[in-house]
């Protein structure tokens, strides 16, 4: 039974799905926004076999590799990525039978606008909170040290007028490796090993990306 903040989504069909269901994978846009009516589904980073023998919405086997958090419904699944428009940051699968309803994109937001803008800019504050925070543990957990510093570096990465694209190390090399979740010997390591694969270049408190295009693809992005 739907509660009353929910009824719009009852215009839309039900399904039920059963345990180990690939709901959202991470990356891939889904174009819709996903409500569980009832159930549980566990969040975080599938093991790549997982991926591959179910596809998106299909039957898992496997169970999740890292666990990032859970969604027991009635709740709506990566809110922050249908609020803001983006694919979802992590893996979804069904951890038990789950109810669910798709919302169009469109549709969802339109729901939205009957909000003030005051609310609706708080909720686009929160959403991308939440999002930053959730890419920063999926970071950690999926991708290696040198992946981890590029996307950091791509960014915080601003142009000039002349059209070169750098970073400022506004901070202490032990605090960026610390958001990054390596030690600071690890970061100049991979800062040195980034020059010596010409992809950045400077020293000192300004790094100029020489191939951001080289660095989006070390990262993953």
């Amino acid at each position: 039974m739907l509660v009353s903040q929910y009824a719009f989504i009852a215009a839309y069909p039900s399904q039920t799905v059963l345990s180990g269901t690939v709901l959202l994978q991470r990356a891939v846009p889904a174009g819709t926004a996903v409500f569980v009516e009832s159930g549980r589904v566990v969040l975080g980073i599938a093991a790549p076999a997982l991926i591959s023998e179910a596809g998106v919405a299909g039957q898992a086997t496997k169970s999740m590799e890292h666990q990032l958090g859970v969604v027991i419904g009635p709740a709506w699944l990566e809110a922050n990525a249908s609020v803001l428009e983006l694919p979802s940051a992590m893996d979804a699968v069904a951890e038990t039978d789950v109810v669910l309803r798709r919302v169009p994109l469109a549709d969802f937001k339109a729901s939205l606008c009957g909000s003030s803008l005051v609310a609706l800019a708080v909720l686009n504050d929160v959403a991308r909170a939440h999002r930053q925070q959730t890419e920063l543990a999926v970071s950690r957990l999926a991708k290696d040290a040198e992946a981890r510093c590029a996307e950091w570096l791509l960014r915080h990465a601003e142009s000039s007028d002349k059209g070169v694209c750098s970073v400022k190390l506004q901070q202490r090399k032990r605090l960026i490796a610390a958001q990054l979740g390596i030690a600071p010997e690890t970061l100049s390591r991979v800062l040195r090993h980034l020059r010596e694969r010409s992809l950045i270049s400077g020293s000192g408190r300004v790094v100029n990306l020489v191939d951001p295009g080289g660095l989006r693809s070390l990262a993953g992005v």
